[in-house]
């Protein structure tokens, strides 16, 4: 980095624009500074020049030191010159201005209806998808409890016709059981 570079890169630094918030453009230009004892605007301060100096060059990188000069209060900017004359405007021109307003108005008013009514658009989307979600849901949940109660009542069936095949097996065996007894019985006598 070279040292006008350097100087350059300190002019935008935080720290040396909050002592003096008018640097000039010309750092060249030597001013004569006039020391008051009284109380120091330094709003109204012209910082002329600064110094930088070079200490050493290490390894790491470099050092400097700025040195900033006293502030010149010569040159004083003149108030009424930096700024425009303000005309009044004419009944025209306030007219035009109101125009304008009530057409920004306007178009904001439309701008804000368009986005409402998109709103409401895009609310009215989202219901009706989650009504047919909605809807879907319980035909599916129908279907899936038809299923489930056809299925119960086929199990069911079966189980029962199981039993009812048990039983009769149960009054076969023990009509036969009976039978056997009974000629048993008989032929004992």
């Amino acid at each position: 980095m070279t040292l006008a570079a350097y100087k350059e890169k300190v002019r935008e630094l935080p720290l040396v624009s909050l002592f003096c918030s008018c640097f000039l453009p010309d750092p060249s230009k030597k001013q004569t500074y006039k020391y008051d004892a009284d109380t120091v605007d330094l709003t109204w301060c012209a910082i002329s020049d600064m110094e930088v100096i070079e200490l050493n060059k290490r390894a790491s990188g470099h050092a400097f030191e700025v040195i900033l000069k006293p502030p010149s209060f010569d040159v004083i900017p003149d108030i009424n010159t930096s700024l425009p004359q303000r005309r009044d405007p004419s009944l025209e021109e306030i007219q035009k201005r109101l125009e304008a307003a009530e057409e920004r108005r306007k178009y904001q008013e439309a701008e804000l209806l368009k986005h409402l009514q998109e709103k409401r658009e895009h609310e009215r989307e989202v219901i009706q998808k989650a009504i047919e979600e909605n809807n879907n849901f319980i035909k599916m949940a129908k279907v899936k409890l038809a299923q489930r109660m056809e299925l119960n009542k086929e199990n069911r069936e079966a189980h029962l016709a199981a039993m009812l095949e048990r039983l009769q097996e149960k009054d076969k065996h023990a009509e036969e059981v009976r039978k056997n007894k009974e000629l048993k019985e008989e032929a004992s006598r």
